[in-house]
C-alpha cells in the first residue's frame, strides 16, 4: 500500500491502518470458522421443504466458485446466480458452464439489455467517475436479494472473503455500492437512460431485503478457512477450472478497467491492495509481491491491445476519444447526487438504537 490511498496512515512501528484494520478483521474470522457448523444446521433448517436454501452469485472467478462447490460438499441445495452484463470472458463462461455441471446445481442468468447497460456505463466514463464497476457491483446485490426473496431463501452466500479480500478499499478508490441515486443521476444526465432491465439497488432496497425480510448476506469463505491456492487445486481437480492472471479478470472489463483506466487515469493500481492482503494472510511473501508490482497490470501486452480494440468496438469509441478520456479530470461521484449522507446517517441512529437496546436489555 502507498500514498494513492488517500487516508493511509503508519503507526509508529511502521504499519498501516490498512494492515491493522486487516489484522482484527482477520481475528474475527477465526471465530466464524468455529460457527460453519452453526451456520449450516440453520440454513438447512430455514430452507426445509424449499426447493434451494441459499443464493450463491457466480461471477466465474475462483472466490465464489469455491463458495459454490463447497457449499454442495457441505450437503446445501443452493442456487447458482450470474448476472451477465456482457462483458464475460470466455474463460468465465467456460468456468462457469463446467462448475455447474460438475455440481449438479440450478443456474439463473439475469442478463441485462445490452443498450441499456452501455447507456449507463457510457454515462459513467462521461462522468469521469472513478466507480464505473458500481454498475456491476450493484446490480449484482440487486440480483441475489430479488431471487432470495421470491424463493423464500434468508441466506446470500458471497464469495467475498477476508482471506483475499479482507483489506478495505480506499475511500478515493471506489464508491459506496447501494448508491441506486447515484446511478440514476449518471445515467439521465449524460444518456437520458432511464431503467428498465437493469436491477437497480439503494439503501431503501437494503433496508426492506435485510431489516424486515430477515435475509442474510454471508461472507462464506470466512466460515471454511479460505486459501486461494489450495482452492484453485481444488477447483481444478473437481471441477476443471482454469485460473485468471489476475484477480477480478473473469470479466473483459474489469480486467481493462483494473489494468488500463484506473493506473492510466486515476493513477491507482489495485493490485496493491490485492498483494498486500495476501501478504497480511501469509499466503505471499512481500518479496514475491514486489516482483509482480513491477510488472505490468495487464499480464500481456498482446492481451491490452486485443482489450483496447474489443473496447473501442463494442462501446462505439474510437482512439481520440479513448486518450481523451484517459486525460480528462476526475469528478467525484457526489458531485451528481448520492444517497451515501443518506445511509451513513440511518448507519448512526442503527447503531444507536442497538446500543440502546443493549444498555437496557
Amino acid at each position: 500500500m502507498d500514498t494513492t490511498a488517500s487516508d493511509i496512515i503508519f503507526d509508529d512501528k511502521g504499519i498501516c491502518n490498512y494492515c491493522s484494520d486487516f489484522l482484527s478483521r482477520q481475528e474475527n474470522t477465526k471465530k466464524n470458522e468455529k460457527d460453519l457448523e452453526s451456520l449450516l444446521d440453520k440454513i438447512k433448517v430455514d430452507g426445509k421443504n424449499k426447493k434451494y436454501d441459499c443464493i450463491i452469485g457466480v461471477s466465474g472467478g475462483a472466490d465464489s466458485a469455491f463458495s459454490l462447490m463447497k457449499a454442495v460438499e457441505y450437503g446445501l441445495r443452493p442456487l447458482a446466480v450470474h448476472m451477465d452484463n456482457g462483458w464475460n470472458t470466455e474463460l468465465a463462461q467456460h468456468n462457469i458452464s463446467n462448475l455447474i455441471h460438475a455440481l449438479k446445481v440450478d443456474l439463473h442468468t439475469h442478463v441485462i439489455n445490452w443498450q441499456e447497460y452501455k447507456n449507463f456505463q457510457e454515462s459513467f466514463l462521461r462522468a469521469n467517475v472513478i466507480d464505473v464497476e458500481l454498475l456491476y457491483d450493484n446490480a449484482m446485490l440487486a440480483v441475489n436479494y430479488r431471487l432470495a426473496n421470491r424463493f423464500g431463501i434468508k441466506y446470500i452466500l458471497s464469495g467475498t472473503n477476508t482471506s483475499t479480500e479482507g483489506f478495505k478499499i480506499p475511500n478515493n478508490w471506489v464508491w459506496f455500492k447501494n448508491d441506486a441515486k447515484n446511478i440514476k443521476n449518471i445515467g439521465k444526465k449524460f444518456t437520458k437512460q432511464k431503467i428498465d432491465t437493469f436491477p437497480v439497488f439503494g439503501t431503501f432496497s437494503f433496508i426492506y431485503y435485510e431489516l424486515i425480510k430477515k435475509i442474510k448476506w454471508i461472507l462464506f469463505p470466512d466460515y471454511i478457512g479460505y486459501n486461494k491456492e489450495a482452492a484453485l487445486v481444488e477447483l481444478k481437480n473437481k471441477c476443471n477450472y482454469r485460473p485468471y492472471p489476475y484477480k477480478h479478470y473473469e470479466s473483459v472489463f474489469t480486467r481493462f478497467y483494473q489494468g488500463y483506466i484506473l493506473p492510466k487515469k486515476f493513477g491507482i493500481d489495485k493490485r496493491r491492495l490485492h498483494l498486500s492482503n495476501l501478504i497480511a494472510s501469509s499466503q505471499l511473501t512481500r518479496q514475491q509481491a514486489l516482483v509482480i508490482i513491477q510488472q505490468p497490470p495487464y499480464p500481456d501486452s498482446n492481451v491490452q491491445e486485443e482489450d483496447i480494440k474489443f473496447f473501442i468496438k463494442k462501446m462505439d469509441w474510437d482512439t481520440e476519444r479513448l486518450n481523451n478520456y484517459i486525460l480528462e479530470k476526475e469528478i467525484k461521484h457526489d458531485f451528481y447526487g448520492s444517497e451515501k449522507k443518506l445511509w451513513d446517517n440511518l448507519t448512526v441512529v442503527y447503531k444507536s438504537i442497538k446500543k440502546f437496546k443493549k444498555f437496557f436489555i
